[in-house]
């Protein structure tokens, strides 16, 4: 009889102490709140960026990244930190986290843009043509890539990426910058055609503009009147 009774109490025990699963509505709840401590977290983190608070930057990305390691926009966002204190080592190696974690192009090019910084024009060169090719819309990306190849003396790349970035933005600094290469590489032949598109395109723009600021036609059927 003692022993039923004992294991009736144990019974009732372990239906009084067995731990109470969590609810799908205690998940939501938790995983909003740490949603929530994550916002809060970026806004410190981008507010102290635009006030240069870089070590409360630092702080709210890292602590970030203790909540969700897997965080390639927080990887990337002190990356770009870094990169600004010339921390060249540690920005690259969070650049190169954040291009793990999700393949983008922004991760690359500013990859490229280090290695640029600090002389392995190889490196950024490769990293460029890869940003390059998940998204070549732009004009910055082949600018960018024109320097590493110019640097490498791959004058004719060079020229050629410029090209495309003056199709995707007619830019009189991007005609400026062949000028540049093409004196260096003493072309006077190419000097002087680029010389003259960069006239041209100027006129086009002083022309443009002075017919945005000249008033039309019903406007100085306006003034007669009056």
């Amino acid at each position: 009889m003692v022993g039923i009774g004992l294991i009736a109490l144990l019974c009732v025990g372990l239906i009084f102490f067995v731990p109470r699963e969590r609810g799908e509505d205690e998940d939501d709840e938790i995983s909003s709140t740490l949603s929530g401590q994550l916002d809060k977290l970026w806004k410190i983190a981008q507010d102290a960026i635009k006030e240069q608070k870089v070590m409360r930057a630092e702080k709210a990305l890292l602590t970030i990244l203790k909540f969700d390691e897997r965080n390639a926009a927080a990887y990337n966002r002190l990356g770009i930190l870094y990169a600004k204190q010339r921390q060249f080592k540690e920005a690259i190696e969070c650049f190169e986290i954040a291009q793990s974690l999700d393949s983008n192009a922004s991760s690359l090019h500013n990859v490229g843009l280090i290695c640029l910084e600090t002389g392995k024009y190889e490196k950024a060169a490769m990293a460029f043509e890869q940003a390059l090719e998940m998204e070549g819309d732009l004009p910055n990306r082949y600018i960018a890539y024109a320097k590493a190849q110019e640097n490498l003396g791959n004058v004719k790349k060079a020229v050629e990426a410029l090209e495309m970035a003056f199709m995707l933005d007619k830019s009189p600094q991007i005609l400026r910058q062949m000028l540049i290469i093409y004196a260096n590489e003493e072309d006077a032949e190419k000097v002087e055609e680029t010389k003259a598109r960069l006239v041209k395109l100027l006129e086009e723009r002083r022309e443009k503009a002075s017919k945005q600021k000249r008033p039309g036609k019903f406007m100085q059927r306006q003034r007669k009147v009056m």
